[in-house]
């Protein structure tokens, strides 16, 4: 369990070359040296849909240790109505301080800030067993379906957490990832070249 050691504050543009550093150590991994997110992050903050106000770092003795970030989305609803929503990520902390609890403050700290903005629910891709303990879900539970999954596939990755109790009562419908998660490893390859040796 973590101590109040940290401050969270909303994320400034001299952070973003910063943030996008972590997020790269923060993803890079020795099993998987193919690393999108930073990339996806830079792109994310261009996006029409892209919410500055919940654009959070984390620091700890004065240095950025993480951050987390929310884009508009919505649920097609059977009923054919458009249910705005949001998602989130990508949400990151630096390689050193990870599995000490600041992952779940910055959670828990940007999807209250999410609620007080008046925004409904949060679906997400993720592993249940860290977001459960902020009260997500499996979206199939919540009557969401994730666009494209083929039939039998499992779902087990598609998460759902209401912030407004009782928002999608009565909700069934099909979500899908906004277009602005989609980027490709050649547009990142490109980025790479001018990326800082920093993030190594």
């Amino acid at each position: 369990m973590i101590k109040n050691d940290y401050t969270i504050r909303i994320t400034q543009k001299e952070d973003y070359l910063p943030t996008e550093i972590i997020v790269r150590q923060a993803f890079l991994k020795k099993d998987k040296p193919v690393c999108l997110e930073h990339y996806l992050l830079n792109q994310l903050r261009k996006n029409d849909d892209f919410i500055h106000e919940l654009d959070f770092v984390m620091e700890k003795d004065g240095r950025i240790i993480g951050q987390n970030v929310f884009v508009k989305a919505n649920i097609k609803a059977d009923d054919g109505r458009d249910i705005p929503v949001l998602t989130m990520g990508p949400i990151s902390i630096v390689p050193d301080l990870q599995r000490q609890g600041y992952g779940k403050a910055i959670l828990d700290y940007s999807l209250e800030k999410a609620a007080e903005m008046g925004f409904g629910a949060v679906c997400i891709a993720g592993n249940i067993k860290f977001y459960q303990h902020s009260g997500f879900k499996y979206a199939s539970e919540m009557g969401i379906r994730y666009h494209g999954l083929p039939e039998g596939a499992s779902a087990a990755f598609f998460l759902c957490k209401e912030l407004k109790n009782g928002f999608l009562d009565g909700v069934t419908g099909e979500y899908a990832t906004p277009q602005c998660y989609f980027v490709t490893q050649e547009d990142t390859d490109r980025y790479d070249k001018d990326f800082p040796a920093a993030a190594e």
